[in-house]
């Protein structure tokens, strides 16, 4: 059973993002106990649901316990164990403190009595920083603008499409040999309208969902890793082959699942090359043998100042990786410049080891 309550009716008048991360109150057991009022989706190759929509529905779920004028600035989670999609997932807030400033929230995701995730967050009061500030923010580089009704094959499940698109840029110094130099880029933002009755509350939820899209991927794509097992890479589906075979170039680099060297194999098979061939090519080339989030950090730089159904740019780089795992920072923008989020999150990656390749 995915829910604990029978989901609703899909709400019209909202976006897809919203529908995904509405929460149930279980009003009648505790005003603070929520949980997920629709299934949650399990990434195929996963090791349990996708971590963003843990992380958007504990903010949701702590969103709904402070005032108004009160606004999430930063929230620090934990991965504790994988959440798994068949199981309803209960989101417990403790209201820690609540200052005339500041108010303090930690939620735990809890399935079968166990913590799967737990967070905590911060919030501050509208305006409370007075009218003389200290202020400076990064710059957005300059790059190309996302493409508008350009179609991006990511999928949620199925032939569900993600509450998301996305659109990638060519990595920045990928040519390099250092992996802390080069950084990887893309375009994203919910698809369809947020609804006005949804408030700053549901961009702020829809916004950290985004934020876990191919954080910790990062590092296998700095350096070049296998991330899928290489059967895996040969049982690819054969008609979203066909529609990445029939794709340019240009709309091949988009595709969100796709890395440099995925698009280079694409590009081989197309010049006739056999599939099989061009995999075993490259079979000496590591693999990774997991790669799993275990911490993610978001900071909330204008909370107000932004619509998550708006194009919006991210920039991600890694400047350590080393025993088993590995570190990437990312800077959030809006598509007219302005940082609306700077996020950090460690991982577990760990490489195939070479026993286990013959196993």
């Amino acid at each position: 059973m995915a829910t604990l309550i029978r989901p609703p009716p899909i709400n019209p008048s909202q976006s897809t993002i919203e529908n995904v991360l509405e929460l149930t109150q279980l009003s009648d057991i505790d005003s603070d106990l929520f949980t997920n009022t629709r299934p949650l989706w399990h990434p195929p190759g996963a090791r349990g649901i996708y971590g963003g929509a843990v992380i958007a529905q504990c903010l949701s779920a702590a969103q709904r316990t402070v005032d108004k004028d009160f606004t999430i600035h930063s929230m620090h989670c934990y991965f504790v164990l994988a959440g798994n999609s068949e199981i309803p997932i209960i989101y417990h807030v403790e209201r820690v403190r609540s200052g005339k400033s500041y108010a303090t929230r930690t939620v735990q995701a809890r399935q079968r009595g166990k913590v799967i995730f737990t967070t905590t967050l911060s919030f501050v009061r509208k305006d409370s920083g007075g009218k003389l500030k200290v202020e400076h923010a990064a710059a957005m580089p300059k790059i190309s603008p996302p493409v508008e009704g350009d179609q991006d094959m990511e999928f949620f499940g199925g032939d569900t499409m993600s509450p998301f698109q996305s659109q990638r840029i060519e990595i920045l110094n990928n040519d390099s040999p250092r992996p802390e130099t080069k950084k990887t880029r893309q375009w994203i933002k919910a698809r369809g309208t947020i609804s006005p009755t949804g408030g700053h509350e549901a961009h702020l939820s829809a916004l950290a969902y985004m934020s876990d899209s191919y954080f910790v991927g990062t590092i296998a794509r700095v350096h070049k890793l296998w991330r899928y097992s290489k059967e895996r890479k040969r049982s690819i589906d054969e008609d979203v082959l066909k529609k990445l075979l029939a794709m340019d170039d240009d709309a091949l680099k988009r595709v969100n699942f796709l890395d440099d060297d995925d698009v280079k194999t694409l590009k081989r098979i197309r010049n006739g090359e056999d599939m099989d061939e061009v995999v075993s090519t490259e079979d000496d080339k590591p693999e990774i043998g997991m790669m799993v989030s275990l911490d993610h950090t978001i900071y909330f730089h204008n909370p107000r100042e932004f619509r998550a159904d708006e194009w919006m740019f991210t920039e991600m780089e890694t400047p350590w990786a080393g025993d088993g795992r590995g570190l990437v920072f990312q800077k959030i923008f809006t598509r007219d410049g302005k940082l609306i989020a700077t996020c950090v999150q460690e991982g577990l990656v760990r490489l195939k080891q070479p026993s286990e390749s013959k196993l």
